[in-house]
């Protein structure tokens, strides 16, 4: 999926919600693959109850993460594939 290019900084601190409107939390950081550079996850912080409910990955800091590949749009907040996260 080709996602225009954006730096870091713009999407910190979205909100990230499912394509149903449940709201996941806030993007913390980004993982990546350091030597191609490929996009793995999105922590989030402030997570909702909703979120604690899905039995995400969940970092060694106990942070919750979704895989960066469920991201279906980047707008005022990030959309992500509900079905696509399990």
């Amino acid at each position: 999926m080709a996602i225009d290019k954006k730096p870091l900084r713009d999407l910190l601190n979205k909100l990230v919600v499912t394509k149903e409107g449940k709201r996941l939390g806030l993007i913390k950081d980004i993982t990546f693959e350091t030597r191609t550079g490929e996009l793995i996850q999105i922590v989030l912080k402030d997570t909702t109850p909703y979120t604690r409910n899905l039995n995400l990955e969940v970092s060694q800091n106990k942070e919750t993460l979704i895989p960066f590949s469920t991201i279906i749009a980047v707008g005022d907040f990030v959309v992500v594939s509900e079905e696509d996260m399990m």
